[in-house]
Formats: C-alpha cells, sequence, structure tokens
C-alpha cells in the first residue's frame, strides 16, 4: 500500500477500528478510555494535517514521525487495547523516512514509548515488565527485519530502474551512432559512385575537348567530327549515370554479363585515349553486386591507366581462381612505387568496394619491355 489513497482508508480505518475496540473493552478508567479516544483523534489529525504530505511529497516527517511515537506512547498508556496502533505506526515510520538508520532510531523510540505505555496502564510488576518487554522486543524486531527487507527491494528496484534507464539511453545514442554510420555510408557510397562514374566522364570530356581543340587548330574537320561525336557519347553516359545515381537504381547496363560490360566501356575508352585496350578472359555468372564492384574496379584502374601511366597498352583479364572471380589490369606505363602513400580516392575507393563484397586488391609494379608497368589484380 504505497499509494497515498491506500494509506488514508489504512490509517482512518484503524483509527475507527481502535476506537470501537477501546469502546466495547475494558478500559482502567473512563478517563483513560476518553483520553486514549483524544489521542486516537489527534492522530488522525495530524495524519491529514500533514502526515499525508509526509507520505506523498517527502514533507515534514520529522515532525509526524515524533507525532506518531509520542501518541502511541499515550494510545497505550490510556488504554493498552490501543497497542494495536503499532500496525500502523511501525510501517509508517518506514516509509516517511528515507535516510535507514534514522528509520530504524525511530522505531526503536516506537517501542520504548510503546513499552512506557504498557508501564504506566500495568503497573511496573516484574510480571508486567518483562511480558511487556518481551512483547516490544518481538514487535521490534519483526518491524526492523520486515522494514529492512522492504528497504532493500525498494533500493534494488530504484537500481534496476536507473540501469533500464542507462540502457534506454544508451540504445538511444546506438541508434543516432547507427544512423549517423549509416548516413556516412551513403556519403561515402555516393562519393565512389560520382567519382567512379560522373567525374570519370568528365575527365574524358576534358580530354575530349583539348584534342578537338588541337584537331580544329589544324583543321581537320573528319578528326574533329569524330572528337565531338565522342563528346557526345560520353556526355549522354554521364547523363544516364547521373540519372541513375539520383534514382538510386543500378550504375550501369551490364548487359550481356560483366566481361561484355568491360569489353563496351574499353572500348570507348580506347576510342577516347587512343591507348589500345584488350578484354580477355571469362567468369560465370556472377551476382549484380560482385559484377558492379569488378565494373567499377576496371573503370577505375583504367582511369588511373589514362592519368598516370602514359602507357600505350593495357589489357583486361577475368578469370576464376580458387573458386572466386580474379581481374587483372595491365599496363606498360611508366609505373609507380606503391609503398608511397597516395592523396587519391581511386585505390582507396576500389578497396572499400572490395570490402563490400569480401575481396581484396594488389597492386604491383612490374618491368615490362624495357619500362614500368603496373599490374592490379582485383578478386571479389
Amino acid at each position: 500500500m504505497t499509494g497515498e489513497r491506500w494509506w488514508d482508508v489504512f490509517v482512518t480505518g484503524t483509527v475507527l477500528v481502535l476506537a470501537v475496540i477501546d469502546w466495547l473493552a475494558w478500559a482502567p478508567s473512563e478517563g483513560q478510555r476518553i483520553g486514549a479516544w483524544v489521542a486516537l483523534a489527534v492522530f488522525l489529525a495530524c495524519y491529514i494535517a500533514y502526515g499525508r504530505r509526509s507520505l506523498a511529497e517527502g514533507g515534514p516527517w520529522l515532525a509526524f514521525a515524533i507525532t506518531i511515537v509520542l501518541l502511541s506512547g499515550v494510545m497505550v498508556a490510556c488504554s493498552p487495547n490501543l497497542a494495536v496502533i503499532q500496525a500502523i505506526s511501525f510501517p509508517l515510520l518506514w516509509v516517511i523516512i528515507v535516510p535507514t538508520r534514522w528509520a530504524i532510531v525511530a522505531n526503536v523510540l516506537l517501542a520504548l514509548a510503546v513499552s512506557a505505555g504498557f508501564v504506566v496502564s500495568n503497573g511496573t510488576s516484574a510480571d508486567n515488565i518483562v511480558a511487556t518487554s518481551v512483547i516490544e522486543g518481538i514487535s521490534l524486531v519483526g518491524s526492523l527485519a520486515l522494514g529492512l527487507w522492504i528497504t532493500r527491494i525498494a533500493t534494488l528496484s530504484h537500481e534496476r530502474q536507473q540501469l533500464i534507464e542507462q540502457l534506454t539511453a544508451a540504445q538511444d545514442q546506438l541508434a543516432s551512432l547507427s544512423r549517423e554510420t549509416g548516413v556516412t555510408s551513403e556519403r561515402e557510397r555516393l562519393a565512389r559512385e560520382i567519382h567512379d562514374t560522373i567525374a570519370q566522364s568528365l575527365t574524358g570530356l576534358v580530354m575530349l575537348s583539348q584534342a578537338a581543340q588541337r584537331e580544329l587548330a589544324a583543321g581537320d574537320a573528319a578528326a574533329l567530327a569524330e572528337r565531338l561525336g565522342l563528346m557526345e557519347e560520353s556526355a549522354r553516359d554521364a547523363l544516364v549515370e547521373t540519372r541513375s545515381l539520383v534514382a538510386a537504381g543500378a550504375p550501369v547496363e551490364l548487359g550481356a554479363g560483366i566481361v561484355a560490360a568491360i569489353e563496351r566501356f574499353g572500348a570507348r575508352f580506347q576510342r577516347e585515349t587512343g591507348i589500345i585496350v584488350t578484354v580477355t578472359g571469362t567468369v560465370p555468372e556472377l551476382d549484380r553486386d560482385t559484377e558492379v564492384v569488378l565494373l567499377r574496379c576496371a573503370q577505375e584502374a583504367l582511369a588511373n591507366v589514362r592519368k598516370h601511366a602514359s602507357a600505350r597498352v593495357a589489357a583486361v583479364e577475368l578469370a576464376m581462381v580458387d573458386g572466386h572471380p580474379t581481374m587483372t589490369v595491365r599496363d606498360d606505363g611508366v609505373g609507380f612505387d606503391p609503398s608511397t602513400a597516395s592523396s587519391g580516392y581511386g585505390l582507396a575507393g576500389m578497396r572499400d568496394r572490395l570490402a563490400l563484397v569480401g575481396g581484396a586488391l594488389r597492386v604491383d609494379s612490374l618491368a615490362v619491355g624495357g619500362t614500368h608497368g603496373t599490374l592490379v589484380t582485383v578478386t571479389a
């Protein structure tokens, strides 16, 4: 009964029952009976005046605790029949006093006050003192045991509530971090898509534009027309890829499979750059994610050939190695030192893409025909 309303019913009902019991039972004198009823009335009045606030708000608990102890002793001194008041006095002290040590002290004082009341009403004979000591000793021990047990339960409940609140806060924080991680991952994915598609197409357009300017200056109309056609084709492809990104659709149309898609890209790359590109080998049908990763890695590897290698020939080969689809991209360019830190996004983006499908990337600089070429090995 921890609710204020239940305490109202409990206290009021107990006071009324005790008044009836004292009226029906034997009393030492009429004056003592009246004194007992007055003490009951004052007890109920004090409960209504400020005891309820002690229960509900943690109000003037000290004043109410003193009231409980004194009036309980007075009631028993006036009429031993009212010793049953301890049935609500002990629990009230435990409820209104928060510090456990003060609640224990209040319980001891209550037991002493009731014992004094018994001695006043029944006399100071040895039998009465022994009986009173035994009765109040048992009542005090029972009250302390029950109160400490309930206090322990309340403490554990409070600790569990705090743990639940902390767990809820941690879950909310984890959900927030998960959302932030998702946003970051999506940004990285978009950055890879833009780098691997639109940025490469724009790079090709810049190179085609530079070549067209040279052919325009040379007056070569046929070559200029071819360059303009390639520029239009590249621009259309970039537009398709941009729309695919916006629509969150497939970044490219793979058509007849990964080998055919790389062949189409290699043919366009050769027309744009003049670098001879050969595509060889076969792989079985793969899941779409793996095919997209292989295509993007081929595009990035060839883009690096165009930007850095000064190569004449590039070869792309696909095969199954130990049950894993593997692609190599080899060029006869100037090569580089793979151990040197790179500030670009290309190789890092390739590794990130491969990590999504459990793949790996290896880059070697090779001696090819007296020059240093580069070999990129992609395992998906």
